[in-house]
This record gives C-alpha cells, structure tokens and sequence, in this order.
C-alpha cells in the first residue's frame, strides 16, 4: 500500500537534488526557477513513471533494509529519461554528461531520503 508521506517525501527529494545542483553553479535567484522547472518536472515524471513498475511506493517494501538499491536504480534511470524530456522541453542537445550526473546525484539523494524513511518506519515498530 502506498504512503503519501512516501510520496511526498520523493517529491521534496527531486527538489532538493535540483536545488543543490543548481546552488553548485550559483544560480539559486528567483530568475532560475522556471531552468528549475525545466530539470525539476521531467524527473519527477521520470520517477513516477518507472518508481510505480519497482514497487517503490509500497511502504512495507521501502522499509526493508535489502531494498536501497531500488530507488537508486529507479533515480538513475528516470534522470536518463529527463534528460530526455528536457531536452525537448526546451529544445536543446541532450547532454550525456548531465545525465550521469543528474543521475547519480538524484540516486544518492533517494537513497538518503529512502534510509531516512526506513529509519523512521522501522522505529514505528
């Protein structure tokens, strides 16, 4: 069964990762928020369309200790898909490069988000 503050939780991940990498170029102004847009909203639609298929919502799953490397594969391959998607959005060359590294950080900020969310179900118990 699905969890909203699962969900949510995903949501405020995609974020963050955006953020960050766009504070690692210095563009955090109110004047970058729609190039945010552009990375933000094609990853989240990339991790909701592959996270469904992996099971990721299912919150008695996300709570094992065995499962971080679901979210991780599931972030790398949906900023692959919105580096795709970006790139059409916006009209521009589909950069590999972008996507290893959107890739890899979208990946470890899941993953820390995913060990967060285990700890916290897990203490439930």
């Amino acid at each position: 069964m699905s969890n909203p503050l699962l969900i949510l939780g995903d949501l405020l991940a995609i974020a963050v990762v955006t953020v960050i990498g766009f504070a690692t170029h210095n563009e955090t102004d109110a004047s970058y928020l729609p190039r945010m847009a552009a990375t933000f909203v094609p990853l989240a639609v990339g991790w909701f369309a592959l996270a469904p298929a992996l099971g990721l919502f299912d919150a008695s799953r996300a709570g094992r200790a065995r499962q971080p490397w679901r979210p991780a594969l599931a972030a790398l391959f949906a900023a692959q898909l919105a580096v795709i998607l970006r790139g059409l959005w916006l009209g521009a060359a589909v950069l590999p490069l972008f996507g290893l590294v959107l890739g890899a950080t979208s990946a470890l900020g899941m993953v820390v988000w995913r060990g967060i969310w285990m700890w916290l179900f897990n203490r439930k118990k």
